[in-house]
Parts: C-alpha cells; sequence; structure tokens
C-alpha cells in the first residue's frame, strides 16, 4: 500500500517537458488560421454571400436559405483544406461544459462513391436530444427533440477534425436550454436599454457593446498522482488531506518563474489559442503552489465567452500531453487559495466611446457617471440575485473565505469615485464635470483627475470593483461559465437604464434642460447607492457583515437559498421585462441548480464515506497493528520495564483508536445525512437536505486529516499535500 503510493509520487517527480511545436513565424503569422473569419469570408465567398452574412452577423438580419447553402460551402471547403472531416454545433448546456456531436461530411453519392458535403441546412440546425441535457423538467424522457441553432456573431472554428459551429440549444417547444440563448438575449435588452441613453448625449449612436475580460485561475496536478486520488478524479477536488508543512505562506510562488513543464504547457496552450483567434496576453504563478492564470485581451461579451469555453477545452486536452492534469474546481485543496475567474465588464458604443470612462468635456463626463451610477443602482437593487448567480458547491468554499470576495455584495469605487459622488451631492445639479487639468479650476466644478485608472487602491475583499474604466465582478468561480454572471448583470442595467430614462425623459417634458434632468434623477441613485452598497473597507470582518445586513443587502450563506432569489417577485419581473427568461425558465433553471448542486454534494459524500471505509481504516488499523506488535516486543524482552519503556506507543494507540472510532461515527453520520437527502424527491428539500451532508462531510475530514498527520507514511495510501503542491 504505501510502496505503490511512493512509487507513483517518484514516477510522476521524474516526468520532463515535453517538446513544444510551435507554428512557423511569429504568432500574428498563425493567430485565427483556424477560424472562419472576416478575411476567410472574403476569400471563401463570393462577395454578395459574404456582404449577407457581414449584414446578419452585424445587424442581425436573417439569411435566406439560398444565402446559407453558398455560406456553408464556402465553409467547407474552408475547413477541408484544414483536414477537417466532421462537422459539429458547439453548444454549451447547463452542464458547466460544453457539448458536440459530430458528422462526418461524407455522404453517399448514389452511385457507390462518396463526395463530402455540407448545406445551408445542416450549417443553420442540428438536432441533439433535448432530455438527456440538463433541463429543470421542461423535457421529459419521451419528449427527446430539441434543437442547435448557429450564432453567426461567433466566428466558426476547427477543433482537431471537426469545424465546430458555436450554437445556442432550446427545447422543441421554444425554452433556453443552455447559457449562450439568454446571454444573446441579455446583451441586446442591454443595448437596446442603453442607446436611448446614449442618445441623450450623441444622437448617432445606434449600438452598444458589452465587453469582457476575464482571468482565468486554475490548478495543475501531476497526471500519476491524480490517478492515485479517487477524490480527485470523481469531484474535483481532495475530499481529504493535512496541510503541507510548507504551502503559500511565504508567497514565494506568486510571481514566481514558473516551472519549465509548465512553461511548456502554458506555451502549447497559447499556440492552440492564437490559432483559434484568442487574444491571450497574460499568463503566471499564482498566490497557491501549483495555482496559475491566463486572462486575454478584453472582447465582445458573447465572443469572450465563447473563448473562455473553448480555451478551458483546449487547457483539459494539452495538460495530459505533458503529464498533467487541469483543475478548475473553485477550492481543489484546503487551506490554501482557491481559483476564481475574475469577469472585467464594460460598455462601449459603435462611435466608439467607453461608457466606463470618463469622457473628453463635461458632456462626455456626464455621461460617463450616468452610467457608472446606474450601473450601481442596478447591482444593489439585484444584489442577492447576483450573488445566486456565481453561486454553486464548488463555489461555496471559495466564496467567504479570506482569499475571495466575500458572500455579500458591495461595490468598491475608491476615494476618487466616491468624493465625486458625495460632491455632485452637495452641488447644483447645472455643475460642469470636467477632467482636473483640462480646464481651469472654476468655482463649484466637480473635477475628475486626468489620469484615471491608476489614481485609487484596489480593495481585493469587494465583489464588484471599480478599477478605473471597467466593474470587476470578482466573485465568479474558476469553473463557471461566464455567461451565467453576465446574463444577470446585463439584464439588471437594462432594467435599471430603461427606468432611468424613463425618469429623465420625464424631468425634461417639465421643461429641464438635459444636464439638469440627468443630475436631478442621478442624484437620488448616488444616495441610494452610497449609503447602501458601496463599501471600502474590509470585506472580511465580522463587523460588516452585521452592517450590510442592516444596509438591507443580501447576507444568506446558504447555496440552495441563494438559488431562490432567480425565481423572486423581483427577478421573474426583471427577467419577463427583459425578455430573457419567462416563469417556465426561471423555474427550470432553478431545479437543475438545486439538482445539480445536491447531486455533487452526494457523489462527495459518497466519496469520502467509501474512501474513509477502504482506504484509511485500513491504513489506521494497521498502524495499530503495528504499534501493538512492537508493545508485545517490548513486553517480553523488558518485562520489568515495559510499561515506561512503551509510555509513547501506548499514547499513539489510545490516540489513533479515539480517531478511528471517531472517523467510524462520523462516516455513520455522513451516510445517514446522505441517504436521508437522497430519499427526498423535491428538488429544493433535496438540496437544503445535501448542505446538511457537506457540513458532515467537513467533520469527517477532520478525524481522517490528524489521523494521516498521526500515521505512519509509509502506509497511508494517498498522495499527500506536499506531494500533490509542488512541481518538479
Amino acid at each position: 500500500m504505501g510502496h505503490l503510493r511512493f512509487d507513483v509520487v517518484q514516477g510522476a517527480f521524474k516526468k520532463k517537458a515535453v517538446a513544444v511545436e510551435t507554428p512557423a513565424g511569429k504568432p500574428s503569422d498563425y493567430f485565427g488560421s483556424l477560424v472562419f473569419g472576416r478575411s476567410n469570408m472574403r476569400k471563401y465567398l463570393d462577395s454578395h454571400t459574404y456582404e449577407r452574412l457581414i449584414r446578419c452577423v452585424d445587424d442581425g438580419v436573417p439569411l435566406d436559405a439560398a444565402t446559407a447553402d453558398k455560406v456553408a460551402e464556402g465553409m467547407k471547403v474552408w475547413a477541408l483544406e484544414h483536414g477537417a472531416t466532421h462537422v459539429t454545433h458547439w453548444f454549451q448546456p447547463l452542464t458547466e461544459g460544453t457539448a458536440e456531436k459530430h458528422d462526418a461530411f461524407l455522404t453517399p453519392d448514389g452511385s457507390g462513391g462518396v463526395i463530402e458535403q455540407f448545406d445551408g441546412k445542416s450549417l443553420v440546425q442540428q438536432e441533439p436530444d433535448a432530455s438527456s441535457f440538463p433541463n429543470g423538467g421542461i423535457r421529459a424522457t419521451f419528449e427527446a427533440r430539441g434543437y442547435t441553432a448557429w450564432d453567426p456573431t461567433s466566428p466558426v472554428f476547427i477543433q482537431d477534425d471537426t469545424l465546430c459551429i458555436p450554437s445556442v440549444f432550446v427545447a422543441y417547444t421554444g425554452e433556453a436550454l443552455d447559457y449562450k440563448t439568454p446571454l444573446k438575449k441579455a446583451l441586446k435588452a442591454l443595448s437596446d436599454a442603453a442607446v436611448p441613453v446614449c442618445q441623450l448625449f450623441d444622437p448617432k449612436v445606434k449600438r452598444v457593446y458589452s465587453f469582457l475580460g476575464w482571468e482565468q485561475e486554475y490548478f495543475l496536478v501531476d497526471e500519476d498522482l491524480f490517478a492515485a486520488r479517487p477524490d480527485l478524479m470523481l469531484t474535483g477536488r481532495t475530499l481529504m488531506g493535512h496541510s503541507s508543512s510548507k504551502n503559500q505562506q511565504l508567497s514565494d510562488h506568486y510571481f514566481g518563474a514558473i516551472p519549465s513543464r509548465v512553461a511548456a504547457f502554458m506555451k502549447d496552450v497559447e499556440t492552440a489559442g492564437y490559432r483559434l483567434g484568442i487574444p491571450l496576453k497574460t499568463r503566471h504563478n499564482e498566490v497557491a503552489p501549483n495555482q496559475f492564470e491566463m486572462a486575454p485581451v478584453y472582447e465582445e461579451a458573447n465572443l469572450a465567452n465563447d473563448h473562455n469555453q473553448m480555451i478551458m477545452n483546449v487547457m483539459t486536452r494539452i495538460a495530459r500531453k505533458h503529464g498533467f492534469v487541469v483543475l478548475f474546481h473553485e477550492k481543489p485543496f484546503e487551506g490554501i487559495n482557491g481559483s476564481g475567474k475574475h469577469n472585467n465588464w464594460s460598455m462601449g458604443t459603435d462611435r466608439g466611446v467607453q461608457l466606463l470612462a470618463p469622457g473628453k468635456d463635461a458632456k462626455g463626463n456626464l455621461q460617463f457617471i450616468t452610467f457608472f451610477v446606474n450601473v450601481l443602482a442596478a447591482v444593489q437593487r439585484h444584489n442577492g440575485l447576483l450573488k445566486a448567480s456565481v453561486a454553486s458547491a464548488g463555489n461555496a468554499h471559495r466564496l467567504g473565505a479570506h482569499e475571495a470576495p466575500p458572500a455579500i455584495v458591495s461595490a468598491f469605487l475608491g476615494q476618487t469615485m466616491t468624493q465625486v459622488l458625495r460632491k455632485l451631492l452637495e452641488l447644483p445639479s447645472d455643475t460642469p464635470i470636467e477632467i482636473a487639468g483640462k480646464k481651469g479650476r472654476g468655482v463649484g466644478v466637480v473635477e475628475i483627475p486626468e489620469i484615471f485608472v491608476d489614481n485609487t487602491d484596489r480593495n481585493r475583499t469587494s465583489p464588484f470593483a471599480f478599477t478605473g474604466n471597467r466593474f470587476e465582478f470578482r466573485a465568479v468561480g474558476s469553473s463557471a461559465n461566464c455567461a451565467g454572471a453576465l446574463t444577470v448583470l446585463s439584464a439588471a442595467v437594462a432594467q435599471q437604464l430603461t427606468a432611468f430614462k424613463a425618469a429623465v425623459d420625464g424631468a425634461m417634458a417639465q421643461g429641464k434642460p438635459l444636464e439638469t434632468a440627468v443630475m436631478d434623477c442621478l442624484k437620488p441613485l448616488i444616495g441610494q447607492v452610497l449609503d447602501t452598497l458601496c463599501f471600502d473597507g474590509n470585506g472580511y470582518s465580522e463587523e460588516w457583515k452585521e452592517l450590510a445586513r442592516e444596509r438591507g443587502l443580501d447576507t444568506e450563506s446558504s447555496v440552495p437559498r441563494m438559488f431562490s432569489q432567480f425565481t423572486a417577485p423581483s427577478s421573474v419581473e426583471l427577467f419577463t421585462q427583459t425578455g430573457i427568461y419567462n416563469l417556465k425558465e426561471l423555474e427550470a433553471r432553478n431545479d437543475v441548480k438545486w439538482e445539480t448542486y445536491s447531486t455533487k454534494v452526494l457523489i462527495e459524500a459518497r466519496m469520502v464515506a467509501r474512501m474513509a471505509i477502504n482506504h484509511i481504516l485500513p491504513a489506521g488499523v494497521e498502524y495499530q497493528r503495528r504499534l501493538l506488535k512492537n508493545l508485545d516486543l517490548m513486553r517480553q524482552n523488558f518485562p520489568d520495564h515495559w510499561q515506561t519503556m512503551a509510555a509513547t506507543q501506548t499514547g499513539l494507540i489510545r490516540e489513533c483508536s479515539a480517531l478511528l472510532a471517531d472517523m467510524k461515527t462520523r462516516t455513520d453520520q455522513l451516510n445517514a445525512a446522505r441517504e436521508a437527502a437522497e430519499a427526498l424527491d423535491n428538488a429544493y428539500e433535496k438540496a437544503v437536505a445535501a448542505e446538511k451532508a457537506a457540513s458532515a462531510i467537513g467533520l469527517l475530514r477532520q478525524s481522517i486529516d490528524k489521523l494521516e498527520e498521526l500515521t505512519d507514511n509509509d502506509l497511508w495510501p494517498l498522495p499527500k499535500y506536499r506531494e500533490l503542491l509542488f512541481i518538479n
């Protein structure tokens, strides 16, 4: 038992970096080479077809069947030239991953031969089994029909030998069964609501875009060690394991030299990402041992989200080639930092103006303040729903810990913007908002420093922080699909902007000038968010939890109860007003969330209980047996002094026996809690009961981890943290 673990550990430590195969030339030479982007569209489509497709992408003009056939033919020719043999609709079901069903281009020609064929109908639509994916009861087992439909705004790409067509996934009855459909609806709702507000300042604005920059954190572990940890294999995290003597205390891993094997892995991932048109920019060591991060340049939100899902798949495949397994679980190791996926979010117009950055003049700054304050008002109004959008079984271990944002949604503005907002409350509504250094210092002018991005500190305990020209939603989990959080945020902001525009129109109808009307409508919102949402202090403190409760912010810590926010009356009103979800879809998604939560927790419960009995208990008993044998030898050889001489062994036997008994008792308690949850049919009640099992898992772990510290290292059946967490 012990020798097997030793052999596995030694084999993992002997792994070497894999030679990297990089395409010839600079990254710019092969960037997007596996993407059917605009340059390839121009090359493989005739001018009329190209123009119709661009109108479809940019303006939402539907493609007719004849044009779709020509687009499909051009895609097929391009794909065959790049070695593709199959095609798939690539979509994002509610499994928290991606899905694809491959069909060969190969088609019988009717005369005993075959041809490669791909038409517009196959491009636009496919039919996967809707009842086999999570659907919250929308589709029964005998109601299997569902459809994937091409999303032309996200470029087609080649993965291995397959042409992948980014698609939405909907039920036969029309309900969304994926992440992309509601995201696209939410982004459109936000644009539709933001454009009229923008037109107060620039009548030529026709569209508002949302931008996303994600920061993907992850862990790497040696695949041999991974294979020797059943808990890691089946749940994505270690359900037991005593902390290493050294982990992240010295902060020596953060931004340190990247290990050579990891650097080779990163280079391969970047190369694959560049070929897929993903503009990866940053890579570095994160705080915890074996933890790393990558981040791209900002992109339009729908495309950025697709790229995040694509690169997670790429990382999973390439990690194996380097003898690694990549872990996206939010908390794979106890006692060290978990992994998040910060969502840096902003908005901009089709005229090139960033709406969350100061403008070039007083009018531009008023527009900036307008969007800045309305975003905060939206977050304040739906803070509980935003928290629910990032809640999960995995993220529950991370949120609220002293490594990630608290499980209370607040906003950090920094000293500069806080002072600006407070000054706006004090001055008349027609006071101009200028940029310091570009205008003279007139009496009563509200000034925004010219060098804006770095003029304030950052608060890492804030879930929703303003960082100069964007908001950073820091609570999203590393395994999550960004679309979940972005859909809620976009819907909330859309609703708020619509209400704000109506209020401004009402004020102007009373004869108020634009600037005065806007500020009169902003001031109540400013006072509201400053008093309720904004918090610049330590979000980890107990005092903040009490203060947040007094302010009326959502302080719920139970994940199943958090999910109930999706069907709260305010949430139903939000989603139905914006046309993103209907009530049936919201209820179905809640059922999916509750079922996913309980299923994951109960898998963990079964796993840790079985490992306790099948792995840990035998190791503890064997250690006891060795101690007892040693005790017997002492009694035989030193009959007059053995009790004094064996005091240490006797103490160890008693301690080991107590831990084994405690472990068995807690295993029985965990099994009882799991069985009680499994017996329930109601999805919500089952999730709440599973939460009790999650607490029982933690108690059982305490006994196991104490036993690990006590037991002979040679007998311990699992790779330990000190072996898992340091790559050589």
